[in-house]
């Protein structure tokens, strides 16, 4: 239960449409209430046609059983064999591994409705009732959502088709099964959420393609499986999100009905549901992104999520003859441009919220950015991952085919000769300066952030970080977005990560850039501006400001200059505040959690970052202080994925201010010397 003011300031976010549909929602929730337990539950009419198997709307792959037995000429299949192989014997054995936890074991027969990590059972009473924010009764959603997603079915698929053992197939059959036994409609934590039961669908339909000729399936398996799709489907398209909550939850439910309904055409229904799904996607594509590519959610994590559904929906609909518009391909085509530039310099930057969610895991894990780009250059034949990156992906081998020409290379040129350079993504506010050589160790790439807090009224998504900035060297990180770690379960942590503290920029008074209301939920927030982007080629200078300190009584405008300069490696960042009054200000700079940190001298810090070092010379007017993985005050602390996250080092500039200031920072990346190198090797 949300505390009674968050109801207040949630609902101010709501046009008066929104407030009626959720009116209806209500009342409709209301009859359900009644209906459900009395057994008035959707049935599928009639009688499906017995003994057909899988639907004959489309084929997810051409692969035989056994494929990867004789050999193959792609040399990735040896590796991906290993992994394959591996994953799936765990999975045999029920053991799956997510977010924080490595092969924990789901009980046999799996238990559908628990919060694995904390051992919390999950509520089974009739869905609609079923606060999932309130960790007292549900332990954390997520942890309870994450295993009936059913990625790790599409593993199992994937491995019978590789390898044709028939093991495989039954175990995903069978927990396909055990889940429609533990799960009846419209009860438990697993009807709660129409993206978790379109995500599921996603899955079911390919597992249940991978295996789709395994003999032996149990009396009326396929009229069961059928039937609970068709459940799955009325409920995601009576459902869909609106208003203010129409964000990526729209995008996954409109894919998952869309995919779903490709699937199977027989169902009643399914036409409708197919075009109008189509209707969504083709519509939100162009509404929730920029022009540029990158997501209006602000948050890197969710561009790859939606990217996913947004292939995976083009993808069956070429393969039914349902294609979609030009505008939606090309904009699928920024996107992957989006995120091939982020990735240019190393692993992207954690910008904004990130729960590792993923559609189909068609490879290690789902949310390989290489995976995703190899798909996209594939799909669209032409280069879109950084320049020197060589392989091919086997994500792209199950989605698009083995016989699928290999990823075009970026640069005919040897490893390391082609530059990565500076660009400007205007629309969404993100800005690449850059300079080194592709894949070298001479690289620098360093992303600022002059962007909108997040998506639409209640930007969930999005985290107080105007005019910060991330850097990279050599392909590693330096400075970082410290990531999220937590929704539901730690709200201490869910708040810190969100904070302007957890990012590298600077805070007045202790107080974030924008205010916070409720973990998905801001109030005022500060606007972003890019004053000047000046770069050709290597290196440049960009600038901006944001307005979100204009609330306090002495208000203040914060401005903030990135300079460069590709040929010595040297990078100048200026703060400047603009105010009549006085002002504690703290500027922060998040280190990695693998960079070693120290005072370097008066004014001065030393980050080694593998075989680079990079020399900060802070402004002699702060103090400066490193703080590690302390928890109070909450500082020092990266966070790479969902309930995951390690100590780090915070570099933290404090000083007290009277009318307008201005602070200088320099940042030279050099490379180690060897006798340093040495040391590191003997410790």
């Amino acid at each position: 239960m949300q505390p009674l003011n968050w109801y207040f300031h949630r609902l101010r976010t709501m046009s008066a449409a929104e407030i009626a549909w959720r009116g209806r929602s209500k009342v409709r929730d209301a009859v359900d209430r009644v209906r459900i337990p009395l057994g008035f539950v959707p049935r599928l009419p009639g009688k499906m046609l017995p003994g057909r198997g899988s639907s004959g709307g489309f084929r997810t792959t051409d692969v035989v059983p056994g494929a990867w037995n004789a050999g193959s000429g792609d040399p990735g299949i040896l590796v991906w064999s290993a992994r394959l192989k591996q994953r799936a014997d765990e999975l045999l054995e029920n053991r799956l591994t997510f977010f924080n936890l490595e092969r924990v074991f789901l009980g046999d027969p799996i238990d559908w409705n628990r919060d694995h990590e904390s051992g919390k059972p999950a509520p089974r009473g009739l869905s609609q009732g079923i606060d999932y924010r309130d960790y007292r009764v549900t332990g954390d959603a997520k942890l309870v959502w994450e295993p009936n997603r059913h990625h790790h079915l599409v593993v199992l698929g994937r491995a019978y088709r590789a390898f044709g053992d028939p093991r495989y197939a039954d175990a995903a059959l069978r927990q396909i099964g055990s889940w429609i036994d533990d799960n009846p409609f419209g009860y438990g934590m697993n009807w709660r959420s129409p993206l978790e039961l379109a995500i599921r669908v996603i899955n079911w339909v390919w597992a249940l393609d991978l295996v789709r000729d395994r003999e032996g399936r149990p009396q009326g398996f396929d009229d069961r499986v059928r039937e609970t799709v068709w459940c799955h489907l009325r409920e995601i398209s009576g459902k869909y999100s609106r208003g203010s909550s129409a964000n990526n939850h729209l995008i996954g439910e409109a894919a998952g009905v869309f995919v779903g309904s490709a699937y199977f055409p027989e169902l009643p229904g399914a036409r409708g549901w197919l075009e109008g799904s189509r209707e969504i996607l083709s519509r939100e594509i162009l509404l929730q992104t920029y022009p540029d590519g990158c997501t209006r959610e602000q948050a890197f994590g969710y561009h790859l999520f939606v990217l996913q559904f947004f292939l995976v929906a083009g993808i069956v609909g070429k393969k039914i003859g349902m294609d979609f518009p030009p505008a939606y391909w090309e904009r699928i085509g920024k996107m992957l441009e989006f995120a091939g530039a982020l990735a240019e310099g190393g692993a992207p930057p954690m910008f904004g919220d990130c729960d590792d969610g993923c559609v189909l895991d068609l490879a290690g894990g789902g949310n390989d950015i290489h995976e995703l780009l190899v798909v996209g250059a594939q799909l669209f034949g032409r280069p879109i991952f950084p320049p020197g990156t060589a392989g091919t992906g086997e994500a792209a081998w199950w989605l698009l085919g083995p016989g699928t020409p290999e990823r075009p290379d970026a640069a005919s040129s040897p490893r390391g000769e082609a530059r990565i350079l500076s660009k400007a993504f205007p629309e969404s506010g993100f800005y690449l300066l850059q300079s080194g050589s592709s894949g070298g160790e001479d690289r620098i790439s360093l992303l600022f952030d002059c962007a909108e807090l997040g998506y639409g009224p209640i930007a969930a998504h999005g985290h107080a970080d105007a005019l910060s900035f991330t850097l990279r060297v050599g392909g590693r990180d330096v400075l970082v977005d410290p990531g999220t770690f937590d929704y539901f379960a730690h709200p201490e942590w869910r708040t810190y990560f969100r904070t302007t503290a957890a990012h590298n920029t600077l805070e007045v008074d202790g107080l974030d850039q924008s205010e916070m209301l409720g973990p998905f939920l801001w109030g005022r927030r500060a606007h972003s501006k890019c004053t000047r982007f000046a770069a050709e080629g290597e290196g440049g200078t960009v600038a901006g400001g944001h307005d979100g300190y204009a609330r306090l009584a002495a208000p203040v405008r914060h401005s903030r200059t990135i300079d460069l300069r590709a040929e010595s490696g040297v990078i100048d960042v200026t703060d400047e505040i603009e105010s009549g009054g006085a002002h504690d200000v703290r500027i922060f700079f998040h280190a990695a959690e693998d960079c070693t940190v120290r005072i370097d001298g008066v004014s001065k810090v030393r980050i080694d970052a593998g075989p680079s070092v990079v020399h900060l010379e802070t402004d002699p007017a702060l103090a400066i202080e490193l703080v590690s993985g302390s928890e109070d005050p909450t500082l020092g602390w990266v966070s790479r994925g969902y309930h995951r996250k390690e100590p780090s080092t915070t570099i933290v500039a404090r000083g007290r201010t009277l009318g307008n200031a201005r602070f200088r920072f320099r940042l030279r990346v050099a490379r180690r010397d060897i006798s340093d190198l040495s040391a590191a090797g003997r410790e």
